[in-house]
């Protein structure tokens, strides 16, 4: 007689956040049980499962670990500790010292560098160890905040600084700080001790716990499971891979005598949270952005649509959510250009084909010449930070610095932008590496913010020149799939920035652009205007930039 009764899976008991738990040993990542098992929110998911992002970093045992590359079968009977489960106390240390730096954006990545941090301050690491810091945060990528902002955090949590106080302070007005942010970022977000806590409401986060979950399945469809796992063992997801070749930009430089010229490659806009939304039958798909606009690299997704169609069709909720492998395949990129500029700032810029490029560079330099060309290769799209626009003024602005050839205060290398918007960037490299920037965009609002922003761009700028690109094969191919082989800056490469900011009597408007345009043009100066970019050279000299 053969006994049919189902095999019971053997199940891993551990604690979390002071709760002991029981999951199934199936297989599955430590972050796939605490999110999709136990709903438990705070660990994210920006790279899932490559290990790179730190955005699902946890305390385990009192020690930092990323969460989606830890089988859950290693974690039996130890004490899991996320954001959340940390004592109130220390909760609001961070939440207090990020909000007084700007640490903190759209808050995606800084409930696991929170982690990190808690677990470098029970170290006894010195407030003043920014080394030690920097070690913790190799481990980490923020795309939004410049790095120094959160080092600043640091040292203020562990000297125990009075002026985090000023972040819950009824001087500040949240209002004011949320509508400077929204401007900076160009798209709707939030100020808050929650938002620096993971709290931004971001779809993946804020999806039903029984939504059906749909992944691309490579072939222009979509597979459709029951979790996140079981889709993407469906679909057959491969890891991503970093490429083997250098990124080289694709278009050649117009013909002409020219006194500057420029050549872009494809640059991943590289936000952590991955493209998602759901959507109940019937319902509006729940939003891509949450809190913050992912530099203009979602406003095209599909995501939301399809999780409509999705869950009529199965009469269920139904959340889709892309990978990083995804993201980097189909997300647009910005437009690579070739362009030659002339000493009386007439010019030629080449740049692949994309719908409103040209427009957009002839509101701000018409004496331009605009030469679209069709190129295989990834989607491009305006609507990343500044596409166009920032080329144009960056260009200009090198021109004007090319012909300044005296430093002046003992500064390298001064470049100043003035936007469309009418504000006024100026940002000086100095002989010492350091950086200064000086802006004028109409009322503050709030200045912690607008700095963090200007701070921000130019972890962007110099980044985008330095050491950002993707590799594309002639087919149009990527083949850098991970999110470490975006040559994002790291917090150790980035230098120190000094920001002056100017109240005004005017209506505010955006001025991070304008810093990120002008950062470029000063970094690209003090470097002597190398023609491609990335130049794989640090901010001075000939050092070789390192991933």
């Amino acid at each position: 007689m053969t006994d049919s009764s189902p095999v019971e899976t053997a199940q891993i008991t551990f604690v979390v956040d002071g709760e002991q738990v029981s999951v199934p040993d199936n297989g599955v990542s430590l972050l796939a049980a605490l999110r999709g098992r136990l709903g438990n929110r705070a660990p994210k998911a920006g790279c899932n499962p490559q290990g790179q992002c730190g955005c699902c970093t946890v305390l385990v045992d009192g020690a930092p670990r990323v969460a989606c590359v830890t089988p859950v079968r290693r974690i039996a009977g130890r004490v899991i500790t996320t954001v959340d489960g940390l004592a109130e106390e220390d909760r609001e240390r961070w939440s207090d010292a990020l909000l007084a730096t700007g640490g903190s954006q759209c808050g995606f990545c800084t409930p696991g560098i929170v982690c990190r941090l808690e677990g470098l301050r029970s170290k006894n690491t010195a407030a003043d160890d920014l080394d030690a810091v920097d070690r913790a945060l190799a481990a980490h990528l923020c795309r939004c905040t410049g790095w120094q902002t959160i080092r600043e955090a640091w040292s203020m949590v562990v000297s125990g600084s009075s002026a985090m106080e000023h972040a819950r302070g009824e001087n500040r007005n949240f209002d004011d700080a949320s509508r400077r942010a929204t401007i900076e970022g160009r798209s709707t977000q939030q100020v808050s001790a929650e938002v620096v806590l993971g709290r931004g409401g971001f779809s993946e986060d804020t999806a039903p716990s029984d939504a059906l979950v749909a992944i691309p399945n490579g072939e222009g469809g979509w597979v459709v499971a029951g979790s996140l796992p079981e889709a993407r063992a469906l679909a057959g997801k491969v890891q991503g891979r970093h490429g083997t070749t250098s990124p080289e930009p694709p278009l050649e430089l117009p013909e002409g005598d020219w006194e500057l010229t420029l050549r872009t490659g494809w640059v991943e806009p590289a936000y952590l949270e991955t493209d998602a939304s759901w959507c109940e039958p019937g319902g509006e798909p729940f939003t891509s952005l949450a809190n913050g606009g992912a530099f203009g690299g979602k406003l095209t997704t599909e995501v939301g649509q399809v999780a409509r169609e999705l869950a009529y069709e199965h009469r269920q909720a139904v959340r889709v959510v892309l990978s990083r492998e995804d993201v980097v395949r189909t997300g647009p990129k910005r437009p690579p250009i070739a362009a030659g500029i002339r000493s009386d700032g007439s010019g030629v810029i080449r740049v692949v084909r994309t719908d409103g490029i040209a427009e957009a560079i002839a509101r701000v330099a018409p004496q331009l010449v605009v030469e679209e060309v069709d190129v295989v290769g990834p989607p491009t799209s305006i609507d990343i930070r500044g596409a166009g626009v920032v080329e144009a003024q960056l260009l200009l602005a090198a021109l004007d610095a090319k012909k300044s050839t005296q430093a002046t205060d003992g500064e390298a290398h001064v470049a100043s932008v003035t936007s469309a918007e009418g504000a006024v960037a100026t940002v000086a490299i100095g002989l010492d590496g350091g950086i200064r920037v000086d802006l004028r965009c109409g009322r503050l609002l709030d200045a912690i913010v607008l700095r963090s922003y200007a701070i921000g761009a130019v972890h962007m700028a110099l980044g985008w020149v330095t050491s950002e690109g993707l590799s594309v094969a002639e087919d149009g191919t990527i083949s850098d799939l991970t999110i470490r082989s975006f040559g994002v800056l790291r917090s150790a490469d980035m230098p120190h920035v000094e920001v002056t900011l100017h109240e005004e009597d005017s209506e505010p408007v955006n001025g991070s652009d304008a810093v990120f345009a002008a950062a470029a043009a000063a970094v690209w100066s003090a470097q002597g205007w190398p023609t491609d970019w990335p130049t794989g050279r640090s901010v001075l000299g000939d050092e070789r930039v390192t991933q």
